[in-house]
């Protein structure tokens, strides 16, 4: 499902216009990311929570020449599901 779907789906489901579905989730989509960017974690019962965690500075290696890179620590954006939304997708 790509985000056209998704909106279609909300409108559908929430029995909203196109237009209010699509700033619904634009505003989910922003607030979600400004949270994770301060480092905050998401959290929505029964469906999982977003949150950000760090990964190392490591080596790599290029799979074009072989030859080893460093690959810098970054911050990455995590999702884990929630117990409800594991069942459902069993």
């Amino acid at each position: 499902m790509n985000k056209a779907e998704l909106i279609d789906a909300i409108s559908a489901t929430a029995k909203l216009t196109k237009a209010d579905a699509r700033k619904a989730l634009d505003a989910f989509i922003t607030s979600t990311s400004k949270s994770l960017k301060k480092g905050e974690r998401v959290a929505l019962v029964g469906f999982g929570s977003f949150s950000v965690v760090k990964r190392s500075a490591r080596k790599g290696r290029n799979p074009q020449t072989g030859k080893v890179i460093n690959i810098a620590a970054k911050k990455v954006a995590k999702f884990k599901a929630g117990a409800e939304l594991a069942k459902s997708v069993k």
